[in-house]
């Protein structure tokens, strides 16, 4: 039997609602798999624990992070727990944590689910694709430093490093060779997204890339500036299949994809490291849903999924990667027959009824 140690933290708002469900979810997909045990730890952290100790992420709760095999994290922060600097603890806490973890690489699926409405009138081709996001330096390297003169000038620091860029377009390509390619055709391929016409920092990105592209010639590599991508995301999204970039537009663009396939509800995200993997819903804490049982729980599952993917590619475990496929399944099987949708895509299920709608299709397929 493979034993898996899982740092939980539930968070924030609708953080412990939709991670309740997913813990529903995995315990009942791995129960009825004996080769595979999960040890879900749950540890508290985020603005609650902030509001009453001052501390948002406890030196133990960090500790046990790095000692597990896996971060399972759902959303945490609320707008009216803030440090003395009018700041919200959120930012803080996840740069420390992705920092400590060492994740080099955020992932963002972006994928249209039969079922879901989409903004786009033209969908037949379909929408799968990824965002892979550095995830330690660019802008976002700046975070807890820059420059301020005065009242007058503030400055902050784009950081582009060889070793942070070969992680992250490495990982980008090996993403690639395990995916069935772009939506169009089947056709594997990295699309670098930078800003190399004007600013050395991308040109440098753009350089680097490439010349990890010559380690992977089944794959098709090519660049595209970053205002180019956000009309063809929009224009004909079934021509990407990996999209790999610096920091700051990655999280836009992530959040773009969400918006083109049904919203922040259905958008996952890993964040991967050599040795560490933090895996998290992309949506945020909605307080004022907090409580009310309406929350869409399944970014938080496909989140889950990725982790027990994760867990199987590393430690080639095929079981877990089946029980992630399970998931995977359950959650499309749920969301084409169009019966048990949350509020936000247009359904009137709760919480709980989705965890339970997308057990039950566990246990059909």
């Amino acid at each position: 039997m493979n034993i898996y140690r899982i740092a939980v933290l539930p968070g924030d708002g609708i953080g412990p609602e939709v991670m309740k469900a997913t813990r529903q979810v995995l315990d009942h997909v791995v129960g009825k798999s004996p080769p595979v045990r999960l040890d879900c730890i749950e540890y508290q952290a985020g603005a609650e624990v902030y509001r009453k100790t001052g501390e948002a992420l406890p030196q133990a709760v960090l500790q046990a992070c790095l000692d597990a095999d896996a971060v399972l994290l759902s959303a945490i922060g609320l707008p009216d727990v803030r440090k003395p600097d009018g700041t919200e603890v959120q930012p803080e806490m996840m740069v420390g944590l992705r920092r400590a973890l060492n994740v080099h690489s955020a992932v963002r699926p972006v994928k249209l689910f039969p079922g879901v409405s989409c903004p786009l009138k033209e969908t037949r081709q379909g929408i799968d694709f990824v965002v892979v996001r550095e995830n330690l330096e660019g802008l976002f390297a700046s975070f807890g430093g820059g420059g301020l003169v005065g009242n007058e000038v503030a400055t902050d620091t784009m950081v582009i490093t060889r070793q942070g860029t070969s992680k992250v377009v490495e990982y980008a390509f090996r993403l690639a060779a395990r995916r069935n390619g772009r939506a169009a055709d089947g056709k594997r391929k990295v699309t670098c997204v930078d800003k190399a016409n004007v600013f050395r920092s991308f040109a440098f990105f753009r350089k680097v890339f490439f010349e990890i592209s010559e380690h992977h010639p089944e794959i098709t590599a090519e660049a595209v500036y970053v205002d180019a991508m956000s009309l063809y995301m929009v224009q004909n999204p079934w021509d990407f299949d990996v999209l790999v970039t610096e920091n700051q537009f990655g999280d836009i663009l992530s959040d773009l994809g969400a918006g083109i396939v049904g919203g922040l509800g259905l958008a996952p995200s890993a964040e991967i490291g050599d040795r560490h993997a933090l895996f998290q819903p992309s949506h945020g804490t909605a307080p004022d849903l907090a409580g009310k049982n309406l929350a869409n729980p399944l970014a938080m599952i496909l989140s889950a999924a990725m982790m027990l993917d994760w867990l199987g590619e590393r430690n080639q475990d095929k079981t877990c990667i089946h029980l992630a496929r399970q998931i995977e399944n359950a959650v499309e099987k749920v969301l084409h027959e169009k019966k048990i949708h949350t509020p936000d895509l247009g359904g009137t299920a709760t919480t709980s009824e989705v965890a339970e709608a997308v057990i039950g299709q566990i246990d059909k397929i």
